[in-house]
């Protein structure tokens, strides 16, 4: 089950997990592993090779509008929220006024739940206006150094894709100066690793996960014989047990 009753509010509300990977040499297994380690109750929605607009992303807009105030979204970092510090952080805030609930296993020191133990800390109203100014005043200095914290954690994000990316380019031209052999060479036979793809489309579309396939329409749709299709999704569960 992927859902708890919340019982100050009197409604069921669900835990969701978000998996994102931007490249083909990326592997999604990962964070869905971390994910369901310590969420193994989580529905999970994943996107596949992404940029870093929230636009697009078709799993995470199912998400933004199937999620309702109480319930609860795992990701495995900031990053797969979003790579850009001012749209993320603008999402984050979002989220938060809608009293969504955000985790993130990497950087948990942003939960949101950090965020309303320290204000519900704080005064409330008391009808008196000078009190209730002060009080206001405070609220927003907790605020505002919460988005200084998040806006750090995902500029953070940001730079480490980024030198990623410098590191990843240094070390192929390193390679290429010293004669080695950057790519396949040329008549090589390309062996095409079909596991992960796989798995991940049956992530996405069947009904056990985050689609609504059945086994034997699945089976169909991605074109592979049925050992193989249970063996991959015994795999996948295996996880959540």
């Amino acid at each position: 089950m992927n859902v708890k009753y919340d019982i100050n509010k009197g409604r069921i509300t669900m835990i969701r997990g978000y998996c994102r990977i931007s490249r083909k040499s990326q592997n999604i297994d990962r964070q869905i592993r971390n994910i369901l380690s310590i969420y193994p109750d989580a529905k999970l929605y994943t996107d596949a090779f992404t940029g870093t607009k929230i636009k697009g992303r078709k799993a995470f807009e199912k998400l933004l509008k199937e999620v309702q105030p109480g319930d609860t979204i795992i990701f495995d970092s900031v990053s797969r929220m979003a790579r850009d510090a001012e749209a993320g952080t603008q999402l984050y805030f979002e989220l938060f006024d809608k009293n969504i609930n955000l985790i993130f296993l990497k950087e948990s020191y942003i939960n949101t739940d950090v965020y309303k133990d320290t204000i519900e800390q704080t005064i409330e109203q008391t009808g008196n206006e000078i009190a209730d100014l002060y009080i206001d005043a405070t609220n927003k200095v907790i605020r505002l150094l919460a988005r200084t914290q998040i806006e750090k954690a995902f500029e953070q994000a940001e730079k480490e894709v980024t030198d990623l990316k410098e590191r990843t380019k240094e070390g192929i031209e390193t390679a290429r100066r010293s004669g080695k052999q950057i790519g396949q060479k040329k008549g090589a036979t390309l062996i095409v690793k079909k596991k992960a793809p796989i798995k991940n489309e049956i992530i996405k579309k069947s009904k056990y996960f985050n689609g609504n396939l059945t086994d034997t329409d699945l089976i169909k749709v991605i074109g592979i014989s049925r050992n193989t299709y249970y063996k991959y999704k015994r795999e996948l569960l295996d996880r959540i047990i």
